[in-house]
């Protein structure tokens, strides 16, 4: 598990792209095999990845959570981005289809991550805060997750929001987590930006081929700074930074939180006029 330690805007102003990229890209989220998570700062947030292949991937406890298992004082969610899956929690059995959301609250032993189909791998993201409460484990199909249209095709922004992990849906400590799907011929998320003081957030990019990128923003809103990213990675986003992006095709994101509230509404605006 890597760390990364909080730094501030002006701290961030002052770097130059690589040191943005070590600081606030995740690189290497889904890997064959592997089971790849950053611990981050900002509000301890944890955010991975895991591809299992002809063997079931066990989440394990790490050094620096002192704990006995992962879930000891954390929660979890997972949303599948690949091929069909199947979460075991404890006992019980949980099949993950594409962009299924799975929860597992605080206190579960043991959750091990399988592929259905080797050859056609599940990807999970993971994104994990701490919990003082439990909650039960709940799944979430796409369909189920009460889907929001927003933007317009004359602004290239229009997109459907899928929120699985909140207030009215599943209910967790402090996580909250949803995706979003850009239509064809769209691409900016998030615009006009915004940020919460009050919360973290971390974005994970998919769908997004190969020979493609997005531009994610980030930053104050008049001192901005950006970061070009690739599919199947992510980005840690600071409570004081915007969070916004423009591809170079239609893509999908994650979107995740943690921190004081979990208020889907509770940010500042920043409208384009202002940003710097």
């Amino acid at each position: 598990m890597q760390i990364r330690t909080a730094i501030g805007p002006k701290e961030t102003a002052s770097l130059n792209s690589q040191a943005l990229r070590e600081h606030f890209l995740i690189e290497k989220v889904c890997a064959p095999g592997e089971i790849n998570l950053v611990y981050s700062h900002y509000d301890r947030v944890i955010i991975g990845g895991a591809t299992p292949t002809t063997s079931g991937l066990t989440l394990p406890t790490y050094p620096i959570l002192r704990s006995n298992y992962f879930l000891e004082r954390r929660e979890l969610g997972i949303i599948n981005v690949g091929g069909d899956g199947r979460v075991k929690v404890g006992a019980e059995v949980y099949d993950l289809p594409f962009m299924a959301c799975l929860y597992v609250g605080k206190g579960n032993e043991q959750v091990v991550l399988e592929s259905v189909d080797p050859s056609t791998p599940a990807h999970y993201y993971l994104l994990s805060s701490p919990a003082h409460q439990n909650y039960p484990t709940r799944r979430l199909l796409k369909e189920e997750a009460s889907p929001v249209e927003m933007g317009a095709m004359e602004t290239a922004n229009k997109r459907t929001i899928y929120k699985y992990i909140y207030l009215e849906g599943i209910r967790s400590c402090q996580l909250v987590m949803g995706l979003t799907v850009l239509a064809p011929g769209s691409v900016w998320n998030t615009m006009p930006p915004h940020v919460h003081d009050r919360r973290m957030e971390a974005y994970f990019y998919f769908n997004v081929p190969e020979s493609q990128r997005v531009l994610h923003l980030m930053g104050e809103p008049q001192e901005t700074r950006h970061l070009w990213v690739a599919n199947h990675q992510a980005i840690i986003s600071p409570p004081w930074s915007i969070h916004a992006g423009s591809g170079t095709s239609s893509y999908s994101f994650i979107w995740g939180m943690a921190g004081e509230n979990q208020e889907y509404t509770d940010m500042d605006p920043q409208p384009v006029d202002v940003l710097r």
